[in-house]
């Protein structure tokens, strides 16, 4: 079966630094048992998360990102499109970056074919346990995007079905 690891990267102490996570457990609760899907929480990354990546088939990471756009703005980067992203500078307060992780995946030829990065833009990154109004509300679209990826990537129709129900 073609396994595809769901990435929520992030700090939930710091409201808006937890998009990633905030989302991931939004899709656990909705959609638990989606076949081939691992949920899994980065937290502020690690070296340790470099087994999973390598891993999988297909990988999403789903992040606070600095987009450049209004707050709780949702953009889906597949591909080289999330490298080129990656690539262009820090994007990450992270002591490992994503950008690192995805490096070690590629020297070990073990980097996922099927990729992508959900970021989204934060309004506030301080204390605080809850994401700020903008990005809350973001947070169904972002799952949608997940969603939407798993099904073109594996043919999985629930997931499709769960994205966009009659």
């Amino acid at each position: 079966m073609n396994r595809t690891l769901i990435l929520g990267i992030g700090n939930v102490l710091l409201s808006d630094e937890g998009a990633g996570i905030h989302t991931l457990e939004y899709l656990s609760n909705h959609y638990p048992a989606l076949p081939g899907v691992e949920y899994l929480d980065g937290g502020t990354l690690s070296f340790t998360l470099a087994g999973p990546i390598e891993d999988a088939d297909n990988l999403i990471v789903i992040d606070a990102a600095r987009l450049q756009m209004e707050p709780g703005s949702v953009r889906c980067m597949i591909g080289e499109q999330m490298d080129r992203f990656l690539g262009t500078g820090k994007c990450s307060v992270h002591e490992v970056g994503l950008a690192d992780l995805m490096d070690i995946a590629t020297l070990t030829g073990s980097l996922p074919r099927n990729r992508a990065l959900i970021g989204i833009q934060p309004e506030k990154i301080g204390w605080g346990e809850s994401p700020s109004e903008p990005v809350a509300q973001a947070i169904p679209e972002a799952a949608g995007c997940v969603l939407k990826m798993i099904s073109e990537w594996t043919g999985n129709r629930a997931s499709a079905t769960a994205a966009f129900p009659d």
